[in-house]
């Protein structure tokens, strides 16, 4: 048991009045003013500190190391998982508590977190991701001809084709213990593999993996760019758009009014507009990028304006790359005010996971996932940028990973 006081807190919607919590075990039992407790033989001075949620980025890649996806979806499996050790255990460190994996991830490495294994974030994962034939996530280059027409099966994302393959494979992804299924419905940015302005599957096959992640009481996230894309994932029943960096005033207010989800991620785009030759990636990827990057704030602009809830994520790759992760909140901070953005770092991340009220929050029953940061960052979220020396005060489930103040 432990009780923190003199707290500046922001609950995850808004800043409160009270100014303590007690934490027994894994769960926040109290939040209040001045909080006692005869029991309670751990007290935590704030000192007027901010005292917040635990960070959650829903747009994450744990088993990536670098930018070469063609390689690295390939990689040896023993490989990819002694990189994402290391990545996991920083982004805890980053303050980081929860993070939605966006392909690739599985139920090995929830394994390894949950029993202890790896010190890292609370972990929602959707197996590998599906592409089409020629889609953004099938990693063959154009010039690699294969011997046989066997479908492509990465590391990462997997070729299916067909309603039948679509449902099969979801219900195999689940099986396996996946929280949510993730595809592609448009070309991508960070490869040339597919136009960015085509779209990937049909109707029917999109339904399908719908349909089938509801019986499941789950949901399908969408890897998608394009304003006709993002018309496509409202009309056929996908719960969250990924990136959604050309949605329009018009198709904004269509994706309100039917309760779904859009996560940009503007990191990636900074980055690859930043760093692409240090990346290995080709001049046409940077140019495209460029072009994307001059339109991704405005769809920010209309999504807010039009009240849609935005989640937030970092989509980097690589852990050495991922140092920069906590850029996300600065980024998005030029289109909306800082309270918005760690509204959609915490809460609204926690809606997208299906972790309501449970994860995002500090409140009464929630799971005791709480970080103290050094000074006010409704006045400058860079401060989150530096968490080696700002970040005062890490938990996650009740279990202390670091503290910096008595």
């Amino acid at each position: 048991m432990i009780i923190i006081h003199n707290a500046k807190i922001f609950n995850g919607k808004k800043i409160l009045e009270d100014n303590s919590i007690l934490v027994e075990k894994n769960i926040i039992k109290e939040v209040g003013k001045k909080i006692t407790s005869k029991h309670c033989k751990d007290y935590l001075d704030a000192k007027k500190n901010f005292l917040m949620p635990g960070l959650i980025d829903a747009h994450f890649h744990v088993n990536t190391p670098n930018y070469n996806f063609y390689e690295s979806d390939r990689h040896p499996k023993s490989y990819i998982a002694a990189h994402a050790y290391n990545i996991l255990v920083d982004t805890l460190n980053r303050g980081f508590t929860t993070i939605r994996d966006a392909g690739g991830g599985d139920q090995g490495i929830k394994m390894a977190i949950d029993q202890g294994i790896i010190d890292g974030p609370r972990f929602f994962y959707p197996g590998k991701a599906l592409t089409q034939t020629g889609g953004h996530g099938d990693m063959r280059k154009k010039e690699f001809i294969e011997s046989c027409a066997c479908a492509y099966n990465g590391n990462i994302t997997k070729v299916v084709d067909s309603s039948d393959e679509i449902r099969k494979h979801v219900r195999e992804e689940f099986r396996k213990g996946a929280n949510h299924i993730k595809i592609f419905l448009s070309g991508g940015v960070s490869t040339n593999l597919a136009p960015l302005e085509m779209a990937h599957f049909s109707d029917e096959e999109i339904l399908t993996a719908v349909e089938e992640a509801e019986r499941r009481n789950s949901y399908v996230m969408a890897h998608c760019h394009t304003d006709e894309g993002a018309n496509r994932c409202v009309d056929l029943g996908i719960r969250s758009i990924e990136h959604g960096s050309l949605i329009k005033a018009k198709t904004a207010k269509r994706i309100k009014k039917n309760n779904v989800y859009v996560v940009p991620t503007l990191s990636a785009g900074e980055l690859i507009a930043e760093r692409a030759k240090d990346l290995g990636l080709e001049d046409e990827t940077l140019q495209k990028v460029k072009e994307v990057n001059k339109l991704r704030n405005k769809a920010i602009e209309y999504c807010h304006k039009a009240g849609v809830k935005l989640g937030l994520g970092c989509d980097l790759h690589g852990r050495e790359y991922l140092k920069t992760q906590c850029r996300e909140l600065l980024l998005r901070s030029q289109v909306q005010k800082p309270i918005e953005v760690l509204k959609s770092a915490t809460s609204i991340n926690a809606e997208i996971v299906q972790m309501e009220n449970k994860l995002g929050v500090i409140k009464e029953n929630a799971l005791a996932d709480v970080i103290i940061i050094k000074g006010n960052p409704l006045n400058d979220l860079s401060i989150f940028m530096n968490s080696k020396e700002n970040l005062l005060f890490l938990m996650k489930g009740g279990l202390i990973k670091k503290r910096l103040l008595n």
